[in-house]
């Protein structure tokens, strides 16, 4: 059987643990191919004092993706993830990040480094940039103002009405949109969803590809409301917002966790008056999308998704995208 064909879309540490769940299902025998587009707007911490001192496309959520996939989770691993404690011009850098910066100016392409980078890591996957493009994330807020920049579109307290990229146009890869083509299934999250998930699909060409893609398409819905972002936002509206964005209803199946937040967990959130998403079932199913409740909560005081739990569901819908594309095929034959 040829493997199943996962695009996983995101980016922080949402789409890195998704991507730490799956790979074992990438290791031989193979049962899936993974490839992960990664968001490339970040402008903050080591990410950002690079691309602004080299002029590259920020290199730490691709970092971590790579890790993520990393079939050696030893020396090599931890290393790329080391990060600086230090030394002039040091501090708060990780090695990881100023490997990929080497390399881009070595070969004079990101998407180039990130390639080779996976080879010398054995990752279990391919990672692609949603865009070579230099790109800025800009957003408009409720009370009028325009912010540009992810770290301060993070710290907004005002609603976020839109977000766009700058330069608006700007083109995805041509081996993302064949992978996305040829997926059976594409996931959105978890994550950020103004700064992490939505500017994937602001990238011209990936909303059509994706829509024109048989693949069952899934979002992986956030546990907790995220300052900044998400204060107050129902499962639906996070699907709403990424339909709004990409102009196109992408998402036909929301995948939401069952299991309620710990006492501890919560006075740990209460401080910054941020709750857990409402999984409003209702009027999810009264959009026409199907619901998949499971048990997604990782153990710890932080709250984020199972990396393993929500790789086990990612594989059950492939699994079943990948019956449905028979059915229609024995069919059409017949």
């Amino acid at each position: 059987m040829e493997p199943l064909r996962i695009v996983s879309i995101g980016g922080g540490t949402g789409l890195s643990t998704l991507l730490h769940g799956l790979k074992r299902y990438a290791a031989e025998p193979r049962e899936i191919e993974i490839t992960a587009v990664v968001t490339v707007t970040d402008d903050g911490g080591s990410s950002g004092r690079l691309r602004r001192e080299f002029d590259v496309l920020p290199p730490g959520d691709i970092r971590n993706c790579l890790v993520a996939l990393s079939e050696d989770e030893a020396t090599l691993s931890k290393l790329f993830q080391y990060r600086f404690s230090e030394g002039k011009g040091l501090k708060g850098h990780s090695f990881g990040n100023l490997f990929l910066t080497a390399l881009t100016n070595q070969t004079g392409d990101f998407a180039k480094a990130v390639k080779v980078s996976s080879e010398i890591l054995a990752s279990l996957g391919r990672i692609y940039p949603s865009t070579g493009a230099n790109v800025e994330l800009e957003a408009e807020l409720e009370n009028g103002r325009i912010v540009t920049g992810e770290t301060k579109i993070s710290k907004s307290r005002s609603r976020i009405r839109c977000i766009r990229l700058r330069p608006q146009v700007c083109k995805p890869l041509h081996e993302t949109l064949d992978a996305i083509e040829r997926a059976d299934l594409i996931t959105f999250g978890p994550g950020s969803l103004f700064t992490s998930v939505i500017p994937n699909v602001l990238v011209q060409g990936i909303p059509h590809a994706i829509r024109r893609s048989r693949a069952l398409r899934a979002y992986f819905v956030n546990l907790m409301w995220q300052p900044g972002e998400t204060i107050g936002f129902r499962a639906s509206d996070h699907v709403e917002a990424i339909h709004r964005h990409a102009g196109l209803e992408l998402v036909n199946v929301v995948v939401v966790n069952t299991r309620s937040i710990t006492a501890k967990q919560r006075r740990k959130y209460a401080a910054e008056q941020v709750q857990s998403v409402v999984n409003d079932v209702d009027r999810m199913a009264a959009m026409g999308l199907q619901v998949v409740a499971e048990d997604l909560l990782g153990e710890g005081d932080i709250v984020r998704h199972d990396p393993r739990a929500t790789a086990d569901v990612a594989m059950t819908l492939a699994r079943r995208a990948r019956m449905a594309r028979r059915k229609v095929r024995v069919l059409g034959a017949g």
